[in-house]
This record gives C-alpha cells, sequence and structure tokens, in this order.
C-alpha cells in the first residue's frame, strides 16, 4: 500500500499545483491588491498593519517579509487551516473538483466505513432531536445549549434491542462491517445494538469525518462510557476528541487545553473556553501529542486533582515534553473537574487557573514533595533524591535555575544539590528529548538514500549514535518507522537483526523495506557510504533553502526594506557557499 500511495499521490499533487491558482486560494481569505507583477496583503500568520505579505501569480508562491512564512498553495492551506499534507491536499481537490487516487482497496473500505458512522451519527442526531428522549433530557439537565448540542452532533442511542441494526439492514448494510465498527454486537447469531439507552458523542477527526462514538450510560447502567471499539479508521491513540471543532481556537490563542471526559470539552466549550480537547479517556500518547503539535507548542493539563489524575499528568507531561510542546498542569480547586468548576465560577475564574497554571518541572517538583515531610532531614533526603532525578533531564541553565530555587527553600548548598544531580557524572546531562520531524509529506516510499542509511544501520548498529545528530534525514513515514525500531531496539540490546524490523512491520511495509535494503550494496565501506548519504542531504537542503531565498528575493520590492534585503542577500551567499563547498549543484 505504502509503494502505491506515494506514487499516486505524488503525481496527483503535481497535477493539482497545476490545476490551481495560489492567488485565487488566498485571495479568498486574504484580501489581495496588486503591486506590479504580485499582489499584496496583510498577512494572516502574523500580526501587522502595513502588508508585507506577498503572492506570485507566476511563481506559485506566496512568502512573508515580516514573519518568513513561505512555500506554495499546499503550504498556504496547511498553515491557514492547520492541517497536515494529505489533508491539506484533500481539501484543495475537493474544493476544486479533482479526483485524488490515493490508494486501493483499503481505502476504498476506509471511505465506506466513514459513510456508514456518518450515517450512523445522522440516525443518532435525529433520535435526539426529533422526539422527546431521555438522552436530551440529561444534557439539558447539566446545562448544555441547543446550539452547543448541534455543534457537537449529540445524539441518542434509545433503549431498544436493535433499531440501529434494523436502520442498516433495511439498508442492505453488511452486519460483519457494523461489528468490526462496534455500532452492533452478535450473540448466539443474533444481532444487537452496542450503544443502547445512552447519551452518544460522535468523534471526529480533524479531517470532518466521523471514526467513532462514545456512549455515556443514562442512569445506573455499567459501564458509565463506552466507546467504539478500535479498527481501521479509530485508534484511540491518533485522535483527541472536539479538536476537529478547536483546532483553529487553539492556533488563535496560542495554546491548547487538554482534559480527560466529553462534558468537560462542552462545558468549557460553551463557557468561551473553546481552546479545548480530551484524550478519548486513554494515558496521553505520542501520536496524540504528534498532532498538537500540529497547531500548537503549548499545552495545558487539566486533569482531575485525585492521585489517578495527578499521575496522569506526570505521564502527559513526559509524552508531551518529548515532542518539544511546553507543558503546564492546573488542578481545579473548587469543584473535581472543569465541568462543575466552571459552570459554578465562570469562565473568568477558569482562565485565572489557567495563567497560574503550574510550569511542567514545578508540578513534578511538587508531586515528588508528596509525602514528605521537608521540615525533617529525612525528609529533605527522599525529596532530594526524587528531585535530582528530576533536574537530571533539563539542559544546564534550567538546571541551575531549579537547583538556585531549591537551595533558597530546603536551605540546602547548591554544591551539594549539584553533587547530587550529578552522581557519577561529572555534569548535569542534557535532555535528549527533541521535537519530532513533521508529519512526512505525502509518500511512504523509501528513497535510494533512506534505504541505504538503513542497510548501514542493519550492519553497524553502532551508526544509530550518529543518525540522532541529523534529524529530519529520513523522510519517509515507513522510514521513520523502520528507524524508530531500529533505535528502540539498539537502545535496549545494543543492535538488532533485520527479522526483528520486518516482524515490527506490516507486511507491505515488511516487503517494500526488505526489497529497497536488499537492493543496496555497501561491501565494508559503511563509514564511507554514511558519510556520503550526509553529505547528499546537506547539500540538498541547502540546495531547497539556496531556491527559497532566490525566491523571497524575487518578491522583495523598495517598500520591502533594505534591511530585509540585505539579511536574505546575505544568507543566500551563505547558503551558495555551504553548496560550493559540497562540490556546486552536480
Amino acid at each position: 500500500m505504502g509503494q502505491s500511495f506515494g506514487r499516486a499521490f505524488g503525481t496527483t499533487v503535481e497535477e493539482l499545483k497545476n490545476q490551481i491558482n495560489i492567488v485565487d486560494v488566498v485571495g479568498r481569505v486574504v484580501p489581495l491588491k496588486r503591486a506590479g507583477a504580485n499582489y499584496k496583503g496583510v498577512c494572516p500568520f502574523h500580526s501587522e498593519k502595513t502588508p508585507s505579505f506577498v503572492v506570485s501569480e507566476q511563481k506559485q508562491i506566496f512568502t512573508c517579509f515580516g514573519c518568513g512564512a513561505s512555500g506554495d498553495v499546499i503550504e498556504f492551506t496547511k498553515r491557514y487551516y492547520n492541517l497536515d499534507f494529505a489533508e491539506a491536499v484533500e481539501k484543495l481537490a475537493k474544493e476544486n473538483g479533482i479526483e485524488i487516487s490515493i490508494g486501493g482497496k483499503r481505502n476504498s473500505d476506509k471511505e465506506k466505513y466513514y459513510e456508514i458512522n456518518k450515517e450512523a451519527a445522522r440516525f443518532f442526531y435525529r433520535a435526539f432531536t426529533e422526539e422527546k428522549n431521555p438522552g436530551y433530557s440529561y444534557m439539558k439537565k447539566r446545562g448544555i445549549d441547543d446550539a452547543i448540542l448541534k455543534k457537537f452532533g449529540i445524539g441518542y442511542a434509545d433503549d431498544s434491542w436493535d433499531s440501529l441494526y434494523r436502520y442498516f439492514k433495511a439498508k442492505g448494510t453488511d452486519e460483519k462491517v457494523l461489528l468490526e465498527l462496534g455500532l452492533i454486537s452478535e450473540k448466539n447469531g443474533k444481532y444487537y445494538d452496542k450503544f443502547r439507552n445512552r447519551v452518544i458523542f460522535p468523534i471526529i477527526n480533524t479531517s470532518g469525518k466521523v471514526i467513532g462514538f462514545g456512549g455515556r450510560a443514562i442512569g445506573e447502567a455499567m459501564p458509565k462510557y463506552l466507546n467504539s471499539p478500535e479498527n481501521i479508521i479509530f485508534q484511540k491513540k491518533n485522535n483527541i476528541y472536539a479538536l476537529n471543532i478547536s483546532k483553529q481556537d487553539v492556533g488563535r490563542e496560542g495554546y491548547g487545553i487538554l482534559v480527560e471526559g466529553y462534558m468537560d470539552v462542552i462545558s468549557l466549550y460553551q463557557h468561551g473556553v473553546r481552546n479545548v480537547g480530551a484524550s478519548l479517556g486513554t494515558a496521553l500518547t505520542e501520536n496524540q501529542a504528534r498532532l498538537l503539535k500540529r497547531y500548537t507548542k503549548k499545552v495545558v493539563l487539566s486533569y482531575d486533582a485525585d492521585a489517578a489524575g495527578r499521575n496522569a499528568a506526570l505521564r502527559g507531561i513526559d509524552i508531551l515534553s518529548g515532542e518539544g510542546i511546553k507543558v503546564k498542569v492546573l488542578h481545579v480547586t473548587d469543584g473535581k473537574d472543569p465541568d462543575e468548576f466552571i459552570k459554578k465560577n465562570g469562565k473568568e475564574a477558569f482562565i485565572k487557573l489557567i495563567d497560574g497554571a503550574l510550569p511542567m518541572i514545578d508540578y513534578k517538583l511538587n508531586a515528588a514533595q508528596k509525602g514528605l515531610d521537608l521540615k525533617t532531614e529525612d525528609g529533605k533526603i527522599d525529596y532530594m533524591k526524587k528531585a535530582s532525578e528530576i533536574l537530571r533531564s533539563l539542559s544546564p541553565v534550567e538546571a541551575d535555575i531549579y537547583i538556585k530555587k531549591l537551595a533558597g527553600e530546603l536551605k540546602i548548598a547548591e554544591g551539594a544539590i549539584r553533587l547530587e544531580i550529578s552522581g557519577n557524572n561529572n555534569t548535569v546531562t542534557a535532555t535528549q528529548s527533541r521535537g519530532r520531524q513533521e508529519e512526512n509529506k505525502g509518500t511512504n516510499e523509501l528513497s535510494n538514500m533512506e534505504a541505504t542509511l538503513l542497510k548501514v544501520l542493519m550492519i553497524s548498529p553502532s551508526f544509530a549514535d550518529r543518525m540522532l545528530e541529523y534529524d529530519g534525514i529520513i523522510q519517509s513515514e515507513l522510514g521513520r518507522k523502520i528507524l524508530n525500531l531500529m533505535f528502540e531496539l539498539y537502545g535496549i540490546k545494543g543492535g538488532f537483526e533485520q527479522y526483528e524490523i520486518t516482524d515490527s512491520l506490516d507486511p507491505e511495509e515488511s516487503q517494500e523495506f526488505a526489497a529497497a535494503v536488499d537492493s543496496i550494496i555497501v561491501a565494508g565501506n559503511e563509514e564511507q557510504v554514511f558519510d556520503e548519504c550526509i553529505k547528499t542531504w546537506k547539500k540538498s537542503e541547502a540546495i531547497k533553502r539556496e531556491q527559497e531565498l532566490i525566491d523571497r528575493l524575487a518578491l522583495a520590492d523598495e517598500e520591502t526594506g533594505s534591511d530585509s534585503i540585505k539579511e536574505l542577500t546575505e544568507e543566500l551567499m551563505k547558503v551558495q557557499q555551504e553548496i560550493n563547498s559540497f562540490g556546486g549543484r552536480k
């Protein structure tokens, strides 16, 4: 699948760009005025009064001389609508009546499943809105307005055993698909509805497709919340509830708020706190963190103040910070959850809680104090053991700030704290966490350079240490997946075999990987081959940057400012010198 996806998508993207005029796309959302051969407007990506945003119809690119944003029509669509590459391509194609071919049967199955979930959501919504029902009464009792209920597409599953099943049966829908989607269950050859007498919360991805459902029991039925099972279109670890609604608010506010439950999200949204989402009742995952990072690099965790909530916050901190996201944590002080708090105290009071949220290191240090008496020597010693583990992960500058802070609070010498932190090391180690590469741009096919690098790692796993220096050199989704597997195995056991990698891949991915690396011959020259790959990649990146700078200078005019033009020119000269050091453009 990965191979056909990459090739079909790649050619389609170029055809798509050839059929779309960037001026038309940008002009729908940014007022543009002609300025010579180009168009100018106020940049939508940062605040400015004097227009510095230029669109070139001839080159089909945009650039802002204020904030530096630049790219083609797909890049603009990604940035403006907070989409990933595939979503931006899909949006442009749909708006312009262009068909995209992105894969075979599996993609066809997904579209069929999306359509069935969409129809189920409509069924639940009609049951919620067209007749008197316990679900609507429950949500009104919780204080949710009709406009918000409609916004979130809230539905109701009646207490009949098979109303949804009979609805789809009449449409000729295959029971196997309904079972896989978790809309029905089967026992002794009989089918019945999975969701019964529950308020239904449709779970919609950032592309606007219904991927699953959450059902809240009305009354004392158990479980209290019931979610769709995981299937080919619904993996909880990859999605965040309500981000389809709140993603633009997250971008505008500059941070996102992550809560635990559906009702927390809906209640905060109704009260005007709209940059909010929930992690679908699961522990926060790396994939969810990456999804959030598309829209913001700052997150406030608002979990319950009980032990489970504190533990969830601590896990969430590590996951989010590992993806390069700055994290703060707040615990509701009046009411057990954000829903209760904001109903009782209002939006402004909740905003004050956000303003007072603890930075992640402060929160971790506070959590480390739980159950300890810092007035005693034993308490201080136990606390410093925990605190040293926390500070050991920081950069030297960050560690220095907190060392001084702890020394003042505990009346302990800074030198003693530093020795406790360093342990058997001479210095505080810097954190190894780093932000992940942006989602790959539409291909799952290994390039020749990627295959060569992975072959080198297969022969000499120790090259994994050096690969850490070149974040971004592996661009394809499959390549990054394989590299992560290699890093994991190398970290655990110091090496890996090819079968250990292929056994962890899907059959199509395994075949793609084996075919790619088996065709590469290194023949004992791993060091030389590795260095050549790095050189080729650096040269390619420099050439890309050179073209970006040339394009920006081509759009510059007398209004851009001599300082900006000078900076661009100087950077261009440096980049061209770098290209020449790699042997020129050949």
